[in-house]
């Protein structure tokens, strides 16, 4: 016996109704995760901020980490050598312990980070005056804002990238070593503008990944550890980012 025609469509509209609605909701629920991790990124990015401008107009905190060396050159100390690797450890604590720490753990370690690259980045206000540090701030936001929108809101698959971006970063950090010796301004250049076209892409990308992760079925514990993650990766992308384009379009005191 054939079924009413109008039961079929009143299932049919019940059944696109539950679909909508459940869209709906993984579509709230995934933005107010992407903001979760936008949130600890800009925090992470504020505490950084504020410890890097007190460190650098602290005269007795610089006299720990910088001397005067030959001819008057202000040279770090061998503490300023151990707070600019710091940075490293925490990375790798936080790779490779994100499964094993609770997620308040997780965020202390976040902010311990955050507060160590404060510290190492507060040579930035001695090198550069502060107008430029500003001016190149706004426009490493506005680049940043602008790739990682176009990281969300993109259809197109990224993940193919991934290989030539990595490659572009070990490079940038092999001609970066090399020239510590050569000190070289032509090689110097040349690794700010592809850092620059490499960190753009690593934001669009890992927006992306970050999206891509979520799931709705995430309990609030792995929902905080996979933000935290999330702002670790952009927080690195912003401050590389950001660095590149000063060595590019800051000026030197």
């Amino acid at each position: 016996m054939a079924s009413d025609p109008n039961d079929r469509f009143t299932l049919r509209t019940q059944e696109m109704t539950g679909a909508q609605a459940q869209a709906a909701q993984i579509d709230v629920g995934l933005r107010k995760y992407m903001l979760q991790v936008y949130n600890y990124m800009a925090s992470g990015l504020l505490l950084t901020g504020v410890i890097a401008m007190v460190t650098s107009s602290t005269p007795a905190i610089l006299s720990l980490l910088y001397a005067p060396g030959p001819g008057g050159v202000i040279q770090p100390t061998m503490l300023a050598w151990i707070v600019m690797f710091s940075p490293l450890a925490f990375i790798l604590v936080l790779n490779f312990g994100v499964q094993r720490m609770k997620a308040s753990t997780l965020q202390m370690v976040f902010w311990g980070f955050a507060a160590v690259m404060g510290l190492s980045m507060a040579h930035i206000f001695l090198a550069f005056t502060g107008a430029s540090i500003a001016r190149v701030f706004f426009i490493t936001a506005g680049t940043f804002a602008g790739m990682s929108l176009y990281g969300y809101t993109t259809k197109r698959d990224l993940s193919g990238f991934r290989s030539f971006l990595v490659m572009g970063l070990i490079g940038i950090v092999i001609a970066m070593v090399v020239n510590i010796f050569l000190q070289s301004s032509a090689l110097h250049f040349g690794i700010s503008v592809i850092g620059v076209l490499v960190f753009v892409g690593l934001t669009a990308y890992d927006t992306q990944k970050i999206k891509s992760i979520y799931l709705e079925s995430d309990g609030r514990e792995v929902m905080t550890k996979k933000a935290v993650m999330g702002a670790v990766s952009l927080y690195l992308d912003f401050i590389n980012l950001f660095m590149m384009l000063l060595r590019l379009f800051g000026e030197r005191r």
